[in-house]
């Protein structure tokens, strides 16, 4: 896709896989794969999590994961959303993939208790400053680096996250804004961030409320799975009129 508004496809727990990104080839521009938990401290969170039954988050090797899943040639552009504590972690997976076309986009947005104990996930959000070690230490890498965060979380001001993600080299944030569409707007006119609307889109109207707020790109999730849908959406941006 080329015209009108960018439509990524955002990871999905225990779809968002190669396979699941080729199937979205002919109607979205990124796929956004992954999810999983790369270091010592949210592998731990995520052997918990598969004790009650959430197994999609620990690959036994999440290097050969990611080096498998992002290999050339990709029917789609891609990005890997990995959960993650430990900035060295983040450096292996920037090794892995193949830096100019494959994006690293950190995980600030899951809520799991198991997660957010670990230090990551949402957590994050209320340590900027460790958010940005890991942003560096992608970028560092040569790869373009990113944040999935949530909007209205108590006590976080996103405006100062995004800010610190820019500082920290950050090229994109993605912004899932169920709980506060405005959100998106006030990301973008703080930093000059990439911003991703995330949650709620469906219609062409969604899209230019999106774009309208400021968003450079739109992506959906759950309905990823649904053929039908993802052509009803993709027509749509396609017929949408970009940010200026």
């Amino acid at each position: 896709m080329t015209d009108g508004v960018h439509l990524y496809a955002a990871s999905l727990s225990g779809v968002a896989d190669r396979g699941w990104a080729t199937r979205l080839a002919p109607v979205v521009s990124r796929a956004i794969i992954g999810g999983i938990a790369i270091d010592a401290e949210t592998r731990a969170a995520a052997a918990e999590l598969r004790d009650r039954g959430r197994a999609e988050f620990l690959p036994a090797d999440p290097i050969g994961w990611v080096t498998r899943m992002t290999r050339a040639p990709r029917a789609v552009p891609m990005g890997v959303n990995i959960r993650a504590c430990d900035p060295a972690a983040v450096s292996a997976i920037g090794a892995a993939i193949d830096t100019p076309r494959v994006w690293i986009e950190l995980n600030a947005h899951c809520r799991q208790p198991e997660m957010c104990a670990a230090g990551a996930g949402e957590q994050l959000l209320h340590a900027p400053q460790q958010l940005a070690v890991l942003v560096r230490a992608g970028v560092t890498t040569g790869a373009t680096v990113g944040v999935k965060v949530r909007a209205e979380v108590d006590g976080v001001d996103l405006r100062g996250v995004a800010r610190v993600v820019a500082a920290a080299g950050g090229t994109f944030i993605h912004v899932d804004a169920m709980d506060d569409p405005a959100a998106v707007g006030r990301i973008a006119a703080a930093t000059g961030l990439r911003v991703i609307a995330n949650n709620g889109i469906r219609t062409a109207e969604d899209i230019a409320q999106a774009v309208a707020a400021g968003a450079t790109a739109v992506s959906v999730g759950r309905p990823s799975t649904d053929p039908v849908a993802m052509r009803q959406i993709a027509r749509a941006a396609s017929m949408a009129l970009p940010h200026p």
